[in-house]
């Protein structure tokens, strides 16, 4: 029976990442900084990625901060970046208020400066009141210090009949001191207040890789995340492949508990990834192999191994280990163990 409807397996690759692909579509939060500071090897790596010919483009469902924001801080860590690299889910929201509306039209903004700054982009008016005659209310994440009467004022207008768009539906959203409530919860808000239903702009949307591949021009995009909800059903969505990284708030166990929509192309560690090939898993035995690991289904129980001494990089046993779930899951989710299994490999 035929698979090729869904992945059975992370995918090898005989040359390195950034020659296969000609841009790399990075999400930021977890994948190139965590609580404001660099991940590590992410500022060497990207910067060989670039020198050896790949595009690098920023993509981001935080509707908050403007691109010029974001380059700057992405700058002062050491990764050098143009505004014109930045692509945010205020964006993705402004080209879908600004097919809709005449130009110049009044929208009723919830939200930051980066949601105001994408709608003048677009030739549409930023106001602050229902009573402002606004022609539609977008809504994006306003930040810690957002009051709590602007969900009021979204909620007049959308109950006067106001079509509602959101920048993302992202319930929370990584802080320095933990993780806080996101524009998603702010949206919940509005919606049991008015019963009404947002359109959506941000990953894993259409409008937002429609954004991205728009502003980039990418003919061979490697989306790079650390969330399978966004990012990797994102990729699947847009048909490209993607580059699941550790080291945001994925972790093995959930990668091998996966559904189709939620698999990546490729898994590795951290950044370096992109400078390197990937290695093939193969059929092996009533298993899979990959490097040093072999990894199966035994009863209702998945299994990895060593082939020979230490087995090598243990992210190989993961790799394989993905194989045999995803396969033994077909278009579900594997419902077995999946924390034990990965538990051996020291992660």
């Amino acid at each position: 029976m035929s698979h090729q409807h869904h992945r059975s397996g992370p995918a090898g690759s005989g040359t390195a990442l950034n020659e296969a692909y000609d841009t790399a579509l990075l999400d930021l939060d977890g994948v190139v900084y965590a609580g404001g500071e660099a991940v590590a090897y992410a500022v060497e790596s990207l910067a060989e990625a670039r020198a050896g010919g790949m595009r690098l483009a920023y993509v981001t469902n935080n509707a908050l901060r403007t691109p010029d924001a974001v380059a700057e801080h992405l700058t002062r860590l050491g990764v050098p970046a143009d505004p014109s690299d930045v692509i945010t889910s205020a964006q993705a929201v402004a080209r879908l208020v600004a097919d809709r509306l005449p130009p110049g039209a009044r929208v009723l903004a919830i939200g930051g400066e980066g949601l105001r700054v994408a709608l003048r982009e677009r030739g549409l008016e930023p106001v602050d009141s229902a009573d402002d005659d606004p022609a539609a209310v977008v809504q994006g994440y306003g930040g810690p210090d957002m009051a709590w009467g602007r969900f009021a004022e979204a909620s007049y207008a959308i109950r006067r009949g106001l079509p509602w768009f959101a920048s993302n539906t992202d319930l929370t959203i990584p802080s320095a001191r933990g993780i806080a409530p996101g524009n998603g919860a702010a949206v919940e808000v509005v919606r049991i207040a008015t019963g009404a239903e947002p359109e959506v702009a941000g990953k894993p949307l259409p409008p937002m890789h429609r954004e991205t591949v728009l502003r980039t021009g990418a003919q061979r995009p490697l989306v790079v995340g650390d969330r399978l909800d966004t990012d990797i059903e994102g990729a699947f969505n847009g048909g490209v492949d993607s580059l699941l990284v550790l080291t945001g708030v994925t972790d093995a166990a959930q990668l091998l508990a996966a559904p189709p929509q939620h698999r990546p192309t490729y898994v590795d560690r951290d950044l370096r990834g992109l400078l390197t090939g990937q290695p093939e898993v193969v059929p092996a035995g009533d298993g899979y192999r990959c490097g040093g690991w072999t990894a199966a289904v035994r009863g209702d129980r998945l299994v990895v191994e060593a082939a020979r001494g230490d087995g090598g990089d243990a992210l190989d046993g993961v790799r394989a280990l993905c194989a045999a779930a995803w396969t033994f899951a077909g278009p579900g989710g594997c419902e077995l163990e999946t924390e034990k299994a990965v538990a051996g490999l020291g992660l």
